[in-house]
């Protein structure tokens, strides 16, 4: 949990680092509408209304999906049973006059991004302190208090702002305005992607146990190619792999989890798949795993949080080696 408030941590001062490009903010969040979904669960309607000729804006495509996983997956913990989360997307123009009359909002042309929610709604005494790192109303063990506070570093990294209305009973409404992309040179980082499609159908075992971010990594996956095998826990895990045990090609797992670590998984996947590939993801550093027993000759490691490129660059890597990946060991 400590690698994750620190990043978390960087995020909210500003000091990640990002690769920002020229995107089309309808465009990303109609690609994460599916994983949006499945992180607001089955009760809660989802409803988008994206404007029609929205303005680009330049900025890393994961930060979007922060955005959009953190804003959502507050809005589904303010609802109890059944409710509401709107989506909208909206151009604006704020000249020097208005600014002056709304000292909230600064002047210039900017993308709109709205969520808001019917759920039950945030006292003026909450509101006023809704984006102070570590403040939360949720119970302890619940949550780190850190997602809002993380989306209004993202805001304010690509020099935008953020306003909030919210009344108890009401529901609560989130506006982010990011400054409208002015140039006229598309930016070549566009084209990368298409360039770096590793998967070509291959079929993938994804073993990642938080609940916001299985849905996200299974959409990079399916975006670069990847057929996707989701699985929440270990004994989901080893379930898909006795039944699809000809078919996987690869396994991508969290390394630390509640039940066992993400070697352990390997080596019980490695019964029914002996040829089995695997890429471990985790929050931690690698030297971190090392020093808890995380070894091996040829190390496969990704740091969260990571891009859909370097996802792409790490599994194109792998699937193109011809060594395969020591058989991960762990110490007793």
């Amino acid at each position: 949990m400590s690698a994750a408030i620190t990043r978390q941590l960087l995020t909210i001062a500003c000091k990640q680092v990002i690769s920002p490009v020229v995107i089309d903010l309808n465009q990303s969040i109609a690609g994460m509408s599916k994983m949006l979904r499945q992180v607001i669960g089955e009760d809660i309607e989802f409803v988008w209304r994206p404007e029609a000729e929205l303005y680009l804006v330049r900025m890393d495509p994961v930060q979007i999906d922060q955005i959009m996983v953190n804003l959502c997956h507050n809005a589904k913990s303010a609802i109890v049973g059944k409710g509401q989360i709107t989506v909208a997307t909206e151009n604006a123009d704020f000249d020097a006059a208005f600014c002056k009359m709304n000292v909230e909002y600064s002047e210039g042309k900017y993308v709109m991004l709205e969520v808001s929610d019917t759920g039950c709604g945030m006292t003026r005494e909450i509101l006023a302190q809704i984006f102070e790192p570590f403040f939360t109303t949720r119970e302890v063990g619940q949550g780190t208090g850190l997602g809002l506070a993380a989306v209004e570093g993202i805001v304010k990294q690509n020099k935008g702002f953020v306003t909030v209305a919210s009344e108890p009973g009401v529901g609560t409404t989130f506006k982010i305005y990011l400054p409208a992309y002015t140039g006229t040179a598309v930016d070549k980082q566009l084209e990368r992607h298409q360039e770096m499609l590793p998967g070509s159908g291959e079929t993938i075992l994804l073993v990642e146990d938080e609940a916001a971010l299985l849905p996200m990594v299974k959409m990079m996956l399916e975006k670069l190619g990847f057929r996707v095998l989701a699985a929440n826990s270990v004994s989901a895990a080893v379930a898909l792999a006795e039944k699809h045990k000809h078919e996987i090609s690869l396994l991508i797992s969290d390394v630390v989890m509640p039940e066992m670590n993400g070697c352990e998984v390997l080596e019980i996947v490695q019964k029914t798949n002996p040829d089995i590939k695997a890429l471990f993801m985790s929050g931690h550093t690698a030297e971190v795993l090392v020093s808890r027993g995380f070894t091996g000759s040829n190390l496969n490691f990704l740091q969260k949080p990571f891009s859909i490129n370097d996802l792409a660059e790490k599994i194109g890597k792998l699937i193109r080696s011809s060594e395969y990946p020591a058989t991960a060991k762990t110490r007793q």
